[in-house]
C-alpha cells in the first residue's frame, strides 16, 4: 500500500506530536516530519515534498497563509490543509485564495482529520465538513453560488490576500509599531510604508490600523511575541 506522506507544521509541540499519534494506527498515513515554524516547514516541504501538510495558521515568522502562498508559487507538489483556532468566512476563502486545499479548526477530531488527508490527497477540497470538486471550488472564487453558503452570506468580509511585505507591516502594526518605526525596522521610506498600510486598510475593508490589527489577531494572522 502507498502511504499518504503527510508533515505537520504547529508551534505548539504537545499539539504536533500529538496530531502525529493519532495517525500512528492510520494503515495509509505516514507522518514523515514534523516543524515548529513556517520556515522550517517551507523547507522539508521543499525536500521531502510530501503529499499532504497540515499547516497552522498562526506560525511564527511567516505564517500557514504565507507558507502556502509560498507552495503554490514554487509549484511544489505538496497541497495544504490549514489549520486555526478560528472559523469565519474570511478567513476560509483567504485560504482557498491562497491555494489551500482544506480548512479546518483545531478541535476537529483525529478520525475525521485522517479523511480531510485522504480526500485532499485524492485532488478534492475539504471545507465545512463536506469535500468539494475542484471545479466547485473555482466557482465559489469566482463569486458563482452553488447553493450551499460557502461563498459567505452578507456582511462576511471576504479579504484580498496580504502580500508578504503587508503581511510584515501589518505585524509591526499589531505590535504597536508607528510607521516611521516601521520605515527604520525594515529599512524603507516613510511613504513606502504609509503606502503598505493604505493597500492593507483597502484589503480589509476596515478604517484604521487598530481596525487592521483586531483583524490580524482575530484571525490568528499574525503573534504578538517574537
Amino acid at each position: 500500500m502507498n502511504k499518504i506522506r503527510v508533515i505537520i507544521v504547529d508551534d505548539h509541540p504537545i499539539f504536533r506530536q500529538g496530531v502525529a499519534d493519532s495517525f500512528s494506527l492510520e494503515p495509509d498515513i505516514d507522518v514523515i516530519a514534523q516543524a515548529e515554524s513556517g520556515e522550517k516547514g517551507l523547507e522539508l516541504i521543499r525536500s521531502l515534498q510530501p503529499q499532504v501538510a497540515i499547516l497552522d495558521i498562526n506560525l511564527p515568522g511567516i505564517n500557514g497563509q504565507q507558507v502556502t502562498k509560498q507552495i503554490v508559487t514554487e509549484k511544489l507538489p505538496t497541497r495544504v490543509i490549514l489549520l486555526t483556532a478560528y472559523a469565519d468566512a474570511s478567513q476560509r476563502i483567504q485560504g482557498l485564495h491562497l491555494g489551500a486545499a482544506a480548512f479546518c479548526t483545531k478541535d476537529i477530531v483525529p478520525d475525521l482529520l485522517a479523511d480531510v488527508i485522504r480526500a485532499v490527497a485524492q485532488g478534492k477540497y475539504w471545507i465545512d465538513l463536506r469535500v468539494y470538486e475542484a471545479e466547485e471550488i473555482r466557482r465559489i472564487l469566482e463569486g458563482q453560488p452553488i447553493g450551499d453558503g460557502l461563498e459567505g452570506s452578507e456582511g462576511d468580509r471576504v479579504t484580498e490576500p496580504l502580500s508578504a511585505r503587508e503581511m510584515e507591516i501589518l505585524t509591526l502594526i499589531t505590535r504597536g509599531m508607528s510607521n516611521k518605526e516601521i520605515a527604520s525596522r525594515l529599512g524603507i521610506s516613510h511613504q513606502t510604508v504609509k503606502n503598505h498600510v493604505t493597500s492593507i486598510l483597502h484589503k480589509l475593508d476596515v478604517n484604521d490600523r487598530t481596525q487592521a490589527a483586531l483583524c490580524a489577531l482575530q484571525f490568528g494572522w499574525v503573534r504578538l511575541t517574537e
